[in-house]
């Protein structure tokens, strides 16, 4: 039997407070096969922001500053991404900041890589998860020729 070994490892992070938990869990998982990390980050098109908090008037992008918008996010991602890899106190990690749907440029970016595996949360909130959350790793795992590793996130209760 051919064992494939793991040398590239592929973390997919968003902003939700869990990240730093797939981030560690990911990170402790490929350290153990001596594996090569990037963390991903992934911003989508502003006027999305947009058209999700426009409706509560809570924010507002117009096309006079869209450009500085998506500056921003961009910047953002990148940070939190530093940020990241710092709290792994591992300079060897790689970052990337893309931008597009979430499951289609994990994929991508995986292909481009040359992954071994896909780190992933899955924020298990039953129907809310079927209907957003989960949807992306739900596509992912359909459409993934690699082995993926999901980190559950779900709050424990106490």
């Amino acid at each position: 039997m051919k064992t494939n070994k793991i040398k590239k490892v592929l973390i997919a992070l968003d902003y939700d407070p869990t990240a730093k938990k797939v981030a560690e869990d990911g990170f402790i998982m490929a350290k153990s096969m001596g594996a090569e990390v990037t963390l991903l980050h992934i911003t989508v098109d502003p006027v999305l922001y947009s058209n999700a908090y426009d409706n509560m008037g809570v924010w507002q992008i117009d096309s006079a500053n869209i450009l500085e918008t998506i500056d921003t996010l961009k910047t953002g991602s990148r940070n939190f991404l530093e940020k990241t890899k710092k709290y792994l106190g591992a300079k060897s990690i790689k970052t990337l900041q893309k931008e597009g749907d979430f499951a289609q440029v994990i994929l991508e970016t995986a292909g481009e890589i040359k992954a071994d595996c896909i780190v992933m949360g899955s924020h298990s909130q039953k129907w809310l998860e079927n209907i957003l959350m989960g949807s992306v790793t739900e596509e992912v795992l359909r459409k993934s020729t690699i082995p993926l590793f999901i980190v559950p996130t779900k709050k424990q209760d106490k």
